[in-house]
């Protein structure tokens, strides 16, 4: 079981912001007028290595370039919506609905950190990476055919800069220095001299590019809760919505980048439609029936014992596997570090003890998991064992800042647990470290600290496929003496809570990238932690802060990994989340009228990208009546 979420991503593939190195067989060099540095151009950019597509390639390789253009595709999404709005921390923006926008650069399904030209036909840039030049392709449109410009996407960046999410502002800011429109159709970015190598460029070529004119007609601005979407550049566009209840994309006909090498044999379906389901259970049952025609199962339960409805067994629906390459997603039960009652390691520490993810996989999921051990799971970037010689560099100036052990002891791995609810030996180890950090057994079996203070733990959730997880976790914490208890409330009011940070427990995600760069910051910094709706745990450490500057200022894929490294054990070491799993396959079930690639991208499974419709086998659904 994972945590459903729906993330909205330009033209439906999966940006990995990285940088480049200076390949011969696919870059250019030319002189600088009046300096000693030369410029690269180029159709794309990867800090590490070669960009694996040369600048005269026909189409990526998991696609078919032949795939038909036609039919619809339908989803579902949990909860509900208010807004259609991606960019704002205001109300709770409906699935997707980033898809109309385009950005100068786009990232791939089958390759770690290569960036190429989207909106852009080429970049240029000095060899000390100190400025960008983005070529903006004149042919590129807004949807409602009106010119996409220099201007626009300088506007937009100052959108982001300005009215941002606070802890991107703050990033942004100590990125770029200016901004200058050369022409129509090319802009610069000069850097600060503190700007990452690695994040410069990726960070302002993957700002989506919006329309000027829609902002001044309007009078919109990008921090705000509202059900009109920008004018966007991308394939598909907004057709309608009914609140709370779906949500209908359609392809643009005349869009403009149909013909381009780095979209072909992708965005096929004429529409794309977004079904809204209460829970998990409800959008299983309308799935049955037909009501939506795709789904990604998050549910071993489901997935083991719910398979077995007549369209199934008729074969009019197919269920099956396919290849995940990406990490784990890193979800976990995140503690709120700004609550007095987690300052203490300890405590945090014993809570790790009280969750059996053993029985959990054996008895609810039908072992279908793996655990979660690192934030860099099932990637070689994942801490093992005693810190290397290389590590220790890094780590050792920073020893009075880390959490004990860090330097001497394994990394950090979650505890194993017997094959019953409650594991005793667990449970003694867990009482042992509450009692070490003052909270102890009264007589009505509950621990208080010298204050008198009841050690109360409330986990918060919005999905009821979590209750048959999260109840035996709160009866393992009540078996410690914890007050724990658990509360189930609707989407609404869970999106509040958590960006307001008004909980104690929740089950989050820390999805990681195989480069990572100044998101790290978002997630795990101290300068965005009392602001970023990502570091939802509150984390400030100096120690990771020095860190993380040391992943941005790499040269080399192995001292990324090294620096990667002595970061995992180090956030591990906090435990500040308690780890719970992953599975590395796509379970997927869907009615017999899509077709994909034999290959599947190993970083995204794609059905909304590079799948396709069949209308034969659809016709051949509703003619039988099976299907509407």
């Amino acid at each position: 079981m994972t945590k459903a979420t729906f993330i909205a991503i330009p033209n439906f593939t999966n940006a990995r912001l990285v940088l480049s190195a200076l390949v011969l067989s696919v870059f250019t060099l030319v002189p600088t007028l009046g300096k000693s540095q030369e410029t690269v151009v180029s159709h794309g950019y990867n800090f590490f290595g070669e960009l694996k597509y040369p600048s005269d390639f026909a189409h990526l390789d998991y696609v078919n370039p032949n795939a038909p253009k036609g039919g619809d595709i339908s989803i579902w999404a949990p909860g509900t919506f208010d807004s259609m709005n991606p960019y704002s921390r205001k109300g709770r923006a409906g699935a997707l609905s980033s898809a109309p926008f385009e950005s100068l650069l786009t990232g791939t399904a089958d390759e770690v950190g290569s960036q190429y030209g989207l909106l852009a036909h080429s970049i240029e840039y000095p060899s000390d990476q100190a400025w960008v030049i983005f070529h903006i392709r004149p042919e590129a449109r807004f949807s409602d055919g009106s010119a996409l410009t220099a201007e626009d996407a300088k506007f937009t960046y100052e959108l982001f800069l300005n009215d941002g999410l606070p802890s991107y502002r703050a990033v942004l800011a100590q990125v770029v220095q200016s901004v200058e429109v050369i022409d129509a159709h090319t802009i610069k970015y000069t850097f600060t001299q503190e700007a990452s190598k690695r994040d410069a460029i990726p960070m302002v070529g993957g700002l989506p590019v919006m329309s000027k004119a829609w902002f001044e007609k309007t009078g919109a601005k990008l921090d705000e809760s509202r059900m009109e979407i920008p004018l966007g550049s991308g394939p598909y566009v907004l057709d309608g919505y009914e609140i709370n209840s779906s949500i209908t994309y359609k392809r643009n006909p005349d869009y403009w980048g149909d013909g381009l090498a780095i979209t072909k044999g992708q965005n096929n379906f004429d529409t794309i439609r977004i079904e809204y389901f209460a829970d998990s259970n409800a959008a299983f049952e309308a799935f049955k029936s037909g009501e939506y025609t795709f789904r990604v199962e998050n549910s071993s339960k489901q997935w083991a014992t719910a398979y077995d409805f007549p369209a199934l067994a008729d074969g009019h629906v197919i269920k099956k596997t396919l290849p995940d390459g990406g990490m784990a997603t890193g979800q976990s039960f995140a503690m709120n570090l700004r609550r007095e009652k987690f300052n203490d390691i300890r405590v945090r520490e014993a809570l790790g003890y009280l969750f059996n993810f053993e029985w959990s996989n054996e008895s609810l999921f039908y072992g279908q998991y793996a655990r979660i051990n690192s934030f860099w799971e099932n990637s070689e970037l994942a801490a093992v064992g005693k810190p290397s010689v290389e590590e220790l560099a890094l780590l050792e100036p920073l020893a009075d800042q880390l959490p004990d052990g860090v330097l001497t002891d394994d990394a950090i791995m979650a505890p194993i647990s017997g094959n019953r609810p409650t594991d005793r030996a667990n449970l003694r180890k867990a009482s042992a470290l509450l009692d070490a950090a003052g909270w102890v057994v009264g007589d009505d079996g509950l621990r208080r600290n010298a204050d008198g203070q009841t050690l109360a733990i409330e986990i918060i959730e919005d999905s009821p496929t979590f209750d048959r997880v999260i109840l035996p976790f709160v009866e393992n914490l009540r078996a410690a003496g914890i007050d724990a208890t658990y509360n189930r409330i609707d989407p609404a009011q869970y999106t509040d809570r958590t960006r307001n940070y008004d909980f104690d427990m929740i089950t989050d995600q820390f999805p990681m990238s195989l480069e990572p760069s100044s998101g790290l910051k978002q997630y795990f910094g101290s300068a965005t932690a009392d602001e970023s709706v990502f570091n939802s745990m509150g984390l400030k450490s100096p120690a990771v802060d020095a860190l993380i500057e040391n992943i941005l200022a790499v040269q080399s894929k192995s001292e990324l990994q090294t620096a990667v490294r002595a970061l995992d054990r180090t956030l591990r070491a906090y435990r500040f989340w308690i780890p719970q799993w992953y599975n590395a396959t796509h379970r997927v079930a869907y009615w017999d009228m899509y077709e994909h690639p034999e290959q599947i991208a190993p970083y995204d499974l794609g059905y909304l990208g590079y799948w396709w419709y069949n209308a034969d086998k659809a016709q051949k659904l509703k003619d039988q009546g099976i299907l509407r």
